[in-house]
């Protein structure tokens, strides 16, 4: 029990100290670049446990590891020389974009070096258990005992793999190649639905593994980067068809704070040095957009201002109006935080896990 408290906190730490570090070094460098007094770089939030200063800025290692600070000169003030504020309106949106920007590039090499560690993974037949009446997939001709293949030209694993494609392409039409028995192949065609019945998937078949292994697998890393590029273009496409589905289906997105994602940071690891990096991977994305969203405080929300800037010809907003906008962010989103961490905590005591 100790041992797996142990190694959550530290899976989680290193975790948070990786994203975000690699977020304030885009700031950073792009600041750096442009000639912006960069103040401070630390990593956690105050108190300080160590810190040196070297020429201009001063770089700190602080207590509280759930999160970290790049302070710039002037980022609201454009009086002030060598400050944020002063520059131009794309060295500005290009500083403000930065650490997203990280966030982005990170999980490429995160999930690389997954795909080139030794793993396993299920091999299986998927053969199609049920078919819903009404369903694309009986519409299309999919009938119980037929074997998937491929879907549109990517060989089928396991069931994970169909769950990811149908997933991927949702509302789009998606080819099926099918093994059906002693007939030989065919192909069909279906439209995954955005809001299936309930009980029923996008598709409306059930599956199950057939012959089952577990195979070892790594890519070399010729192969690893190019995947990785791949499947990071892929979890984007993801992560806006869910968007989209909110809206679809009416319901609203599941929420996980700090404690909820150390919970899951500890799953992983368990499970493995490369599902911990897919994992981080999988963070360092979601961090970025959740960045890039426009609400005040975030990077989203100051992009917002020069935004605004741009459009009122070079009219500011006011520094003052500004800064108290993103006091009041920063403020409200602390608050959430400490509203989701205490349903995550509540979930924890009643047993359940923070993984769907």
């Amino acid at each position: 029990m100790l041992e797996t408290i142990a190694l959550t906190i530290v899976s989680f730490i290193g975790i948070l100290v990786l994203l975000v570090f690699a977020h304030e070094f885009g700031h950073f460098i792009t600041a750096k670049l442009a000639h912006v007094k960069v103040e401070e770089f630390g990593i956690g939030f105050p108190p300080r446990i160590v810190s040196f200063k070297r020429g201009e800025t001063t770089y700190s290692l602080n207590a509280i590891p759930l999160g970290g600070f790049t302070k710039m000169l002037g980022e609201e003030d454009p009086t002030l020389p060598g400050s944020l504020a002063s520059k131009s309106i794309p060295i500005r949106f290009l500083v403000l974009s930065a650490g997203s920007l990280m966030n982005i590039l990170l999980p490429i090499l995160l999930f690389s070096i997954s795909f080139m560690i030794p793993h396993d993974m299920v091999s299986e037949k998927v053969q199609v258990q049920e078919v819903a009446s009404g369903s694309p997939a009986q519409i299309a001709g999919v009938e119980p005992g037929d074997t998937i293949l491929a879907i549109n030209g990517r060989t089928i694993e396991n069931r994970r793999d169909v769950g990811y494609i149908i997933q991927l392409n949702l509302g789009a039409d998606v080819n099926m190649l099918l093994q059906r028995g002693e007939l030989g192949q065919r192909e069909v065609s279906m439209k995954p639905r955005w809001n299936p019945p309930e009980g029923q998937g996008a598709t409306g078949i059930t599956i199950i593994g057939v012959d089952s292994t577990i195979v070892r697998e790594s890519y070399p890393i010729w192969k690893a980067v190019p995947s990785s590029i791949i499947h990071c273009g892929e979890i984007l496409v993801l992560f806006r068809n869910e968007v989209v589905g909110w809206f679809v289906r009416g319901t609203a997105p599941q929420l996980t704070g700090p404690i909820g994602i150390a919970e899951l940071t500890g799953e992983m690891a368990q499970a493995g040095l490369s599902p911990l990096l897919e994992f981080a991977a999988l963070i360092s994305i979601n961090l970025a957009i959740i960045n890039l969203l426009p609400f005040p405080g975030l990077d989203g929300g100051r992009l917002i201002f020069v935004a605004l800037e741009w459009i009122r010809r070079g009219k500011r907003i006011s520094p003052k109006r500004e800064g108290l906008v993103h006091l009041i962010g920063f403020i409200v989103l602390i608050l959430l935080i400490m509203v989701i961490s205490y349903y995550d905590i509540a979930n924890i005591v009643g047993g359940e896990s923070a993984l769907p």
